[in-house]
């Protein structure tokens, strides 16, 4: 062992008592603990059997704020607030050394099965797998997953954080909005327990904090939070952290923050598009044993396409209002609670009015986007109404290609690729896409 790190690792270590079947000794904090166990325990689990005989078990104490070396002393002496899930009294026998138990405060309903994959998730989800099943280890870290609201942020840290735990048992992981965190900054601050906040966070060899642009403005917070980052990601640990905007585009989180947040993979989650809604709209109904017309089920699909949020609200509506009158869902009462939950366009967008949309924002002849012309401008219009059609119609990439100059599969889905592409790395090309979807809004 390099002299370096046992003067850091086990001279601070204090004993306390021993008897003929278990050795206590002390260690400075938890995060001290949680280092031995994580680094040195093959060291401890030959070293205690060789000096006090087989059968005996270490326990570690952890040192309270106004410690002393006398055995008894240490347990009475008023101890510093615990970190949640950690006893001041750790035993860990080394026959079966056991993972400390902590609330990661997972909700085991969000998981992979129900995250259904769409061409606006695809990337988001993908890393997220694999994230999960080797968490730490990849070039996506810390994983930044960003989005409006509704679209699956949160359920995609649940599902990341779950596979984690069911894959990698000895790992500790916890979720945690930003809201909560600066919450327990903020009371940690209060009562003078910093040092125990920190050293929790940086214990954690995975850690999923759920909208970070609510530490926007909140500099003390940040720092904190820079701190645990360089920590755990200086270690090795999974960091996964959704926000509302890329980080490119958020102010008010400090810069050198900000540059921390690029250094791993930045995945989009966007508003799902016609295929993806059919699907989760399609596996929610049969799972609550709810029946739709094919009427009725297009008619949802069609009118709610901002956010998976906005769906699910539609169908437990639904389902409220058919077992509280006792009658099927028609037409009559989809288009009375999605009315209620979405504003209703009166006209339906087709590939033709987006492709009218278009042109006139680009004040292009729409005849030109159908001649092969590889002029750039009339490249980018074409390429973007095949983009936006895919997104807001439920038209194959076939029947796109058909209407928009004849195309065929390749050169849609190409085009849909280039587009995106383009989106996720030029600012100003994803405010002209932008500001063409809020025309069709319009």
């Amino acid at each position: 062992m390099p002299e370096a790190a046992f003067k850091t690792w086990f001279q601070p270590i204090t004993p306390l008592s021993f008897d003929e079947q278990k050795v206590t000794i002390r260690v400075p904090s938890p995060f001290f603990y949680e280092y031995l166990e994580a680094n040195f325990v093959n060291v401890l689990r030959m070293a205690v059997p060789k000096v006090f005989g087989q059968g005996v078990s270490l326990n570690y104490r952890v040192m309270g704020e106004e410690g002393s070396d006398d055995a008894s002393s240490a347990a009475t002496t008023r101890a510093a607030a615990p970190r949640p899930g950690v006893s001041r009294m750790i035993q860990t026998p080394f026959t079966q050394v056991a993972p400390e138990e902590l609330d990661s405060q997972l909700n085991r309903r969000y998981t992979f099965d129900n995250f259904f994959e769409g061409v606006t998730n695809k990337l988001a989800r993908t890393a997220g797998v694999a994230v999960s099943n080797d968490p730490g280890k990849t070039t996506f870290n810390p994983l930044f997953i960003y989005g409006p609201s509704g679209v699956g942020k949160t359920h995609l840290c649940h599902a990341i954080g779950l596979r984690i735990r069911q894959m990698h048992p000895e790992k500790r992981v916890l979720y945690v909005s930003a809201h909560r965190f600066r919450i327990q900054y903020t009371d940690a601050v209060i009562k003078n327990t910093s040092n125990d906040f920190l050293n929790f966070y940086q214990s954690l060899d995975v850690l999923i904090l759920d909208d970070i642009h609510e530490l926007v403005g909140l500099n003390k917070t940040q720092m904190a939070f820079f701190h645990i980052f360089n920590n755990l990601h200086q270690l090795g640990k999974q960091l996964v952290l959704t926000a509302d905007k890329a980080p490119v585009d958020m102010q008010g989180l400090e810069e050198r923050l900000i540059t921390r947040l690029k250094w791993g993979l930045t995945a989009e989650l966007g508003r799902p598009d016609a295929e993806l809604r059919r699907t989760i709209l399609r596996n929610k109904i049969e799972a609550e044993g709810l029946v739709l017309s094919d009427e009725v089920f297009n008619y949802i699909v069609d009118h709610v396409t901002e956010n998976i949020r906005d769906l699910e609200g539609v169908l437990v509506s639904l389902m409220a209002n058919s077992l509280i009158n006792n009658s099927p869902v028609d037409m009559a009462m989809a288009q009375r609670v999605v009315g209620q939950t979405v504003r209703v366009e009166n006209k339906e967008l087709s590939i033709e009015k987006i492709q009218e949309k278009v042109c006139r924002f680009f004040n292009l002849e729409e005849s030109l986007v159908q001649t092969p012309s590889r002029k750039r401008e009339i490249v980018q219009a074409r390429q973007i109404t095949m983009f936006l059609a895919k997104k807001y119609t439920s038209a194959s990439f076939s029947r796109i290609g058909k209407v928009v100059g004849g195309k065929d599969h390749a050169t849609v889905l190409h085009a849909c690729k280039t587009v995106k592409d383009q989106m996720d790395i030029n600012k100003n090309f994803r405010s002209t896409v932008e500001a063409i979807e809020e025309t069709l809004r319009s």
